[in-house]
C-alpha cells in the first residue's frame, strides 16, 4: 500500500472517530447547565437564618438556567424543629433566566427549643423536563442552610387578689409570683409599683425577685406588705406592678409584664368603751343599796313600837298589884 493511501485512510478514520465522539457527547444529557442556590445572609453560608418569635422565616432561593432551552424544576424541602414549608412545588425557568423563589418556614414552636439551637434545612431541586421533553436521566441538586431558634426573654408577673377589705391602720400581705416563660435563663431586672392612694404604703419586700435566676418554666414568689394609715378614708385603691426582663435589658431590648389588683380600705375598727361599762355597773350597785335603806328603817320603827307597848303593859300590871 502506498504512503498516499495510508494517509487517506488515516484522515478518514480520524474524521469518522471525531464525529462519532461528538455525536456520542451530544446525545448525553447536559449536566451542570443549571444551578440551584440559596441567597445567604451577607453571602455567608455560615450565617444561620434566625426565626422570629412566631416560628417563621422567609428564605429566598434561586435557579439559574444557562441552557438554550426552557427547563422545569421540581422542589422538595426538609426542615428541622418540626416546621412546615410553604414553597413552590415546581417551576419553569426560561433559557438564560435566573429566577428567585420564596420558601416560607412556619409553625415552629420556638418556646419548645433552647435559644440559639440550630438545625439544617435542605432544598432538593430535580430537573423534570428540558424544552418540554421529560428527561430520562434525572438531575438533582441540593442547597442547605442552618435555621436558628431565637432568644426569647419572657417573664410574667401575677399579683394575688386580696381575700377581703382592709381597715385603716392595718396592713395585709399579697403574694407576687413571677414565671420565666422564655427559652433561656432569665430573672427580674427591675420592679415598678404604683397605687392611687397616697395614704397607702407599699413595703417593697420583692427584692428577692431581683436576685433569683429562673430556668425556663420556673417560678418564684415574694410577699408584698401593704399598710393603710390610720386616717385613710374609705376607698377602692388600684395597685399596679410592672417587671422588666433582665436578659432583655442586657440585650438592649425592653420586655415587660404587668398585673394589677384592687384593694378596698374601710374605716378603722371601733374600740370598746370599758369605762362606760364600769360606770353602769357601779350605778347598778348604788341603786340596789339605796333602794334597800327604806325597808330597813321601817322594820326598826315597828320593832321599837312593839317593845315600847310590851314594857308599858308590864309596868301597868305592877302598878295595880
Amino acid at each position: 500500500m502506498s504512503k498516499m493511501k495510508k494517509f487517506v485512510y488515516f484522515v478518514v478514520f480520524t474524521f469518522l472517530f471525531s464525529n462519532s465522539a461528538m455525536l456520542t457527547y451530544a446525545q448525553e444529557p447536559e449536566l451542570g447547565n443549571w444551578e440551584l442556590g440559596i441567597k445567604y445572609i451577607a453571602d455567608d453560608e455560615g450565617k444561620a437564618f434566625v426565626l422570629n418569635e412566631n416560628g417563621e422565616r422567609v428564605i429566598q432561593f434561586y435557579v439559574h438556567n444557562t441552557q438554550m432551552f426552557e427547563i422545569e424544576i421540581s422542589f422538595e424541602y426538609e426542615l428541622p424543629f418540626e416546621g412546615l414549608a410553604d414553597g413552590p412545588e415546581s417551576e419553569k425557568i426560561q433559557a438564560g433566566d435566573n429566577e428567585t423563589f420564596n420558601l416560607i418556614i412556619e409553625d415552629i414552636d420556638v418556646f419548645n427549643f433552647a435559644a440559639m439551637s440550630k438545625g439544617e434545612m435542605k432544598i432538593t431541586a430535580t430537573l423534570v423536563s428540558r424544552a418540554g421533553i421529560a428527561v430520562i436521566i434525572p438531575e438533582n441538586q441540593e442547597a442547605v442552610a442552618d435555621i436558628e431558634i431565637p432568644t426569647i426573654h419572657s417573664i410574667t408577673v401575677d399579683i394575688a387578689d386580696p381575700a377581703g377589705a382592709m381597715n385603716a391602720g392595718t396592713d395585709m400581705i399579697l403574694r407576687v409570683t413571677v414565671t420565666n416563660n422564655g427559652n433561656i435563663k432569665d430573672k427580674v431586672g427591675e420592679i415598678d409599683l404604683s397605687d392611687n392612694c397616697p395614704l397607702m404604703t407599699l413595703d417593697n419586700g420583692l427584692d428577692k425577685l431581683l436576685v433569683t435566676d429562673l430556668e425556663t418554666d420556673q417560678s418564684t414568689n415574694a410577699d408584698l406588705k401593704i399598710t393603710a394609715s390610720d386616717s385613710h378614708p374609705r376607698k377602692n385603691c388600684k395597685l399596679e406592678i410592672t417587671i422588666f426582663s433582665n436578659g432583655a435589658m442586657n440585650a438592649g431590648n425592653s420586655k415587660i409584664s404587668e398585673d394589677e389588683t384592687s384593694i378596698t380600705v374601710e374605716p378603722p375598727l371601733a374600740k370598746p368603751v370599758d369605762n362606760q361599762n364600769d360606770d353602769d355597773e357601779e350605778n347598778s350597785v348604788s341603786e340596789v343599796v339605796d333602794s334597800s335603806l327604806p325597808a330597813s328603817g321601817i322594820g326598826a320603827i315597828l320593832l321599837s313600837s312593839i317593845m315600847a307597848l310590851f314594857y308599858a303593859e308590864i309596868n301597868s300590871k305592877k302598878r295595880y298589884n
